[in-house]
C-alpha cells in the first residue's frame, strides 16, 4: 500500500469510494440523507482545493482517502475512509499517522464522528484521541469531538 496526496484527477474515485464508505454510517443512523452520501462531484472538487487529501492506493486503486484543513495550529481531520473489503487491514491507522506526520508543526488534531459508531470511536481512541465535547445534531445524532495534542507541535 501507498500513501500520498490526492489530486483532483482522483475525485470521482474518491466521492465513490465516500459512498460506499459512508452506507454503513446511514445504516447506524437510519439516515441516508447524510452530508457523504449526497456530497457532489463538483462540491468535492472544490474541497480538495482548500483541503489536503491523502490516498491509500493498493493494486492501482484508491481504498482508502482522508482529508485534512490546516488552520491556527488545529489539524482538521475529516472523512476518513476505507473499502469496506479492505476494513481491518490498519488502513484507517496508517492514513491517520501519515496525516499526523504530515503537520508535524501542528499543536492538536480535531475530528468528529457519530456517537453510535462504535468502530470510529475505538479506533480514534486507540490512536489516542480524546473526545472534549459532544454536541447533539437532531434526536438521532449527537457527534462526538475527538482531540490529540502533537507532542511535537508548537503549544
Amino acid at each position: 500500500m501507498k500513501i500520498e496526496q490526492a489530486t483532483t484527477n482522483d475525485a470521482a474515485e474518491i466521492l465513490a469510494l465516500q459512498k460506499l464508505a459512508y452506507v454503513s454510517e446511514a445504516e447506524i443512523y437510519d439516515d441516508f440523507s447524510i452530508q457523504p452520501l449526497t456530497q457532489t462531484l463538483d462540491n468535492l472538487v472544490r474541497e480538495l482545493a482548500t483541503h489536503t487529501t491523502f490516498k491509500a492506493v493498493q493494486e492501482g486503486r484508491i481504498v482508502g482517502s482522508v482529508r485534512t484543513l490546516l488552520d491556527g495550529g488545529t489539524c482538521y481531520v475529516g472523512k476518513l475512509i476505507v473499502h469496506p473489503e479492505a476494513q481491518n487491514q490498519g488502513i484507517g491507522s496508517a492514513l491517520m499517522r501519515h496525516l499526523e506526520a504530515f503537520y508535524p508543526d501542528a499543536a492538536r488534531f480535531e475530528l468528529f464522528t457519530g456517537h453510535k459508531s462504535l468502530r470510529n470511536l475505538h479506533l480514534y481512541t486507540k490512536l489516542g484521541y480524546r473526545e472534549f465535547k459532544r454536541v447533539q445534531v437532531n434526536d438521532k445524532v449527537s457527534l462526538v469531538y475527538m482531540e490529540k495534542h502533537n507532542q511535537k507541535g508548537n503549544p
